[in-house]
């Protein structure tokens, strides 16, 4: 042991060097990637949109939320500025500010809430309602119809499942009142009140019947019709029905 403790080591470690620091690129593509000016205002107005519901969240939550919401809200807003400065830095040198590239592409005209927030970094809502409010909510009840369209005509086929097509039709409907008066869902709205109660009571088993209800052919074939319509008119976005998408349809217009 006396000649062990004696004995020189063999190195000597070495104290930390910031020359064997592993910078991480997990979120970095492979390859690198250069985007167009177009490209960059197609994710930037996705970022904007991402940023504008987050703001809109903490502001309608007032002062019930709790510290551990905003402090999520923080590092989420941060997050997505980040993700922000990062696509500038694809147009070309010299790259604007945030700022200014938001009013430059027509950005802070549509998502006032954002421009103030990366100004003052504080959640605001506005006096007057930004166009950009209406877009998602009519965007979620078309893309309602269509799904509910698309689930009754295919449970259209299965026997099994008429007995539900009342409630999926009055789920439908449902939807068609809660948009504003759109002439082409007008008349499919119409032909739900004509003929929803007939179709309805066509469904109404015998008294101990053991036998699952069907629907006759001829309402088979008028859901079918319907579903049909209501998927080939919210698909084709005809007449009025992309009114509250039009800043949006405006603002991509513009890039093409």
């Amino acid at each position: 042991m006396a000649a062990v403790s004696l004995t020189e080591p063999l190195c000597q470690p070495c104290g930390y060097s910031a020359s064997f620091k592993v910078d991480v690129y997990v979120k970095k593509p492979l390859v690198p990637i250069h985007l167009s000016p177009e490209q960059v205002a197609l994710e930037m107005l996705c970022l904007c949109g991402q940023l504008d519901l987050l703001i809109r969240a903490q502001v309608y939550q007032g002062q019930d939320r709790s510290p551990e919401e905003s402090e999520y809200f923080q590092k989420q807003g941060a997050d997505i500025i980040d993700q922000m400065n990062k696509y500038l830095e694809h147009l070309p040198e010299p790259a604007p500010i945030l700022e200014d590239y938001l009013d430059i592409a027509g950005l802070s005209a549509l998502f006032p809430r954002v421009e103030v927030y990366i100004i003052h970094s504080s959640p605001v809502d506005m006096l007057e309602t930004p166009a950009m409010d209406g877009y998602f909510p009519h965007l979620g009840r078309l893309n309602q119809l269509l799904v509910l369209s698309q689930q009754m005509e295919d449970d259209g086929r299965d026997v099994a499942k008429h007995k539900y097509l009342p409630h999926q039709l009055a789920v439908i409907y449902h939807v068609l009142n809660s948009l504003k008066d759109i002439r082409p869902l007008s008349s499919i709205k119409t032909d739900i009140e004509a003929n929803f109660k007939q179709m309805k009571m066509s469904l109404v088993s015998e008294e101990g019947s053991k036998q699952e209800p069907q629907l006759p052919d001829q309402y088979l074939s008028w859901v079918s019709q319907l579903t049909h319509n209501i998927i080939s008119t919210v698909s084709s976005l005809v007449g009025d029905l992309p009114e509250d998408l039009s800043p949006v349809t405006a603002f991509v217009s513009m890039l093409s």
